[in-house]
């Protein structure tokens, strides 16, 4: 097996990212030792019983002190919060990183708080479920998945030097080490193609969901029996963290709002389409995201199995049970 890239590994909140980044770790011999902190000390224990890392605390500062990389796996809205309160206790030389899928933001919200010698380098690895918490994680999440890095850059506002080459190395490392095949880009350009790749997905998904729910002339009863595969599949999307995608939509509202604008516009040219009898628009629309969907396919982003190939529980760890937590933390 491979020697260890990293001596202590600190991940901060162990909800699905956490505890799989963690899982994976291990079984990729990717760190020697793994320290895991959330705020909840339920999470801690749940963690600690499925025997996820080596220590655990409420207390993330108290385990950095010796960290070489530290991953933040909170809501991108305390990604600040938790900046401040462990970068007092960074040696010099530590890799900070984050797996939100807003980067600028977060960027701006915790570079302030890195100590000169510590290595901030944004992160967001392009893999998940709707499920949440420690039970929620494995080691195969991140196999064959993009893992973004943003490295800064040197530009204003914040005009820090550009990211250190071997720091960079070394996180890429980690993140192939895992499975994932790691892209470098500029954070705004992140933000705007995340913007309509999944965020405002995700938010299509929520308003339909909730539109079904508010319908008077349809019962509930109705909308959970008839349920076909387009709008099971909302669901599931319209499952994930709450307390995650509002701090997504409100710390990446400016690529949203673009790309909702543009969907909006779209979203018309088919209502003008439904409503004129123009079945030759609808046809080549049809056609071409039919095409966009093998493409993925032929990408290794998706499979074409029944039920879109989705993972459907890991091999239990030690004394894990299955139990679904949508108190997710990561």
């Amino acid at each position: 097996m491979s020697e260890p890239l990293f001596e202590r590994l600190v991940i901060i909140g162990i909800g699905l990212l956490g505890s799989s980044i963690a899982c994976a770790s291990r079984k990729t011999n990717a760190v020697r030792e793994i320290a895991l902190a959330d705020l909840s000390e339920d999470v801690v224990e749940r963690a600690r019983n499925r025997g996820l890392g080596d220590l655990y605390s409420t207390d993330a500062a108290s385990l950095c002190a010796d960290a070489d990389l530290v991953i933040l796996c909170v809501p991108v809205g305390s990604c600040g919060t938790v900046a401040e309160a462990v970068g007092p206790h960074l040696k010099p030389g530590t890799i900070v990183s984050d797996v939100g899928s807003v980067k600028e933001a977060v960027t701006l919200a915790v570079e302030p708080h890195i100590p000169d010698g510590v290595h901030f380098i944004g992160g967001h690895p392009v893999a998940g479920t709707e499920q949440s918490g420690p039970e929620a994680g494995f080691a195969e999440l991140f196999e064959q998945r993009w893992c973004i890095l943003t490295p800064t850059n040197g530009e204003a506002p914040k005009e820090k030097p550009e990211t250190e080459p071997e720091p960079l190395a070394r996180l890429r490392a980690f993140w192939e080490r895992l499975g994932s095949n790691v892209e470098l880009m500029d954070t705004k350009h992140h933000d705007l193609v995340l913007a309509i790749t999944s965020h405002v997905p995700h938010l299509i998904a929520y308003n339909i969901v909730g539109t079904a729910a508010d319908l008077e002339s349809i019962t509930r009863s109705e909308v959970m029996k008839y349920s076909a595969g387009g709008f099971r599949d909302f669901t599931r999307i319209a499952a994930s963290n709450p307390t995650m995608w509002r701090d997504v939509f409100l710390n990446n509202k400016e690529a949203v709002l673009e790309m909702l604008a543009r969907f909006n516009e779209d979203l018309i040219s088919l209502q003008r389409a439904i409503r004129w009898g123009d079945g030759d628009t609808l046809f080549d629309l049809f056609t071409h995201t039919r095409a966009i969907r093998r493409g993925i396919i032929d990408a290794g982003q998706e499979t074409a199995e029944p039920d879109f190939g989705r993972h459907h529980g890991a091999a239990p760890l030690k004394g894990e049970t299955d139990v679904e937590d949508q108190s997710r933390s990561g």
